[in-house]
């Protein structure tokens, strides 16, 4: 029988957070929402499902170590786009720290893939910078790792073109990329929440699928219902937007991520893992009516 746990999980009113949220308390545990905002509308929306919100900003140490007291784990993630990369760094350094004045018996932090083998990626390396801190800590870690997201698909950023017919991304149309969906990451961490003893001190790559972005848009056509194309979007274009995001597409096309998806969903069979047709077969693509 699973030991019920008492989780502190950060960005629980966001994608990832929400979704680790969610994975906990479908297996019964007990979950505290650590945000800034404890009476917005997505923390809200948390409380009817069992979620008990407390307020509490990762860059305040104090409020962090008193939302943590009495939780026997700690999910932590930061959000580079939102705080920025050295504020980001910052804040996980201190929540951690935080982590261990409250004596939290097992911290989880989330990072990226491939964070650890010197890609160059700034929002890459921030990260790296906390997990290194993490293992540094002397306390019971494990660090879970997702590739991209499922869900950038439907993106802000992406949304308007998939609208209009068009899957974008600063990619090579044949050349694969590893893709997650929050809810597979969400399931890992409960995963690793369940097997504590067994998962510390260890980092882990996850990944739910690989495929192409021309495979992505023949999948996204039968789900919608409706000719998708990709596009490749040249690089230099997305060098506009933003050095950071550019570099990363760069290193997709000249390395990319490579989790061994065999041998981790072999591993983690208590995960439902998702491919991505199964994503985009759930998916409500009735949003796109509400973009185009």
């Amino acid at each position: 029988m699973t030991t019920k746990r008492s989780v502190l999980v950060t960005g629980a009113t966001g994608q990832q957070g929400g979704a680790v949220a969610r994975a906990l308390l479908s297996r019964g545990h007990r979950v505290k929402a650590l945000t800034r905002k404890p009476d917005s509308e997505a923390a809200r929306q948390l409380a009817p499902a069992g979620v008990e919100i407390v307020a509490g900003d990762l860059g305040d140490m104090a409020s962090v170590v008193k939302a943590a007291k009495d939780v026997d784990t700690m999910f932590l993630m930061g959000n580079s786009y939102e705080a920025g990369m050295e504020e980001e760094t910052r804040q996980g350094i201190l929540a951690a720290d935080a982590a261990k004045a409250a004596g939290v018996g097992h911290l989880i932090y989330s990072s990226v893939a491939d964070a650890d083998k010197k890609t160059g990626i700034p929002h890459f390396e921030s990260k790296y910078l906390v997990e290194n801190h993490v293992a540094g800590l002397g306390i019971p870690y494990t660090i879970s790792a997702p590739v991209a997201f499922m869900e950038n698909i439907v993106a802000p950023w992406s949304i308007g073109a998939l609208s209009q017919g068009t899957h974008a991304f600063a990619m090579p149309a044949k050349r694969l990329l590893q893709l997650v969906t929050l809810a597979d990451i969400g399931a890992f961490v409960a995963a690793l929440v369940e097997r504590r003893e067994r998962v510390f001190g260890k980092r882990f790559d996850i990944a739910g699928d690989e495929l192409s972005g021309e495979d992505q848009a023949k999948i996204l056509s039968h789900a919608i219902g409706r000719p998708i194309n990709y596009q490749e979007i040249p690089i230099a274009v997305a060098r506009q937007q933003s050095e950071d995001a550019a570099l990363m597409f760069e290193w997709f096309d000249r390395i990319g991520y490579d989790v061994d998806i065999e041998a981790l969903h072999r591993d983690f069979q208590e995960v439902r893992w998702h491919s991505f047709a199964d994503w985009a077969r759930k998916f409500d693509w009735n949003v796109l009516g509400q973009t185009s």
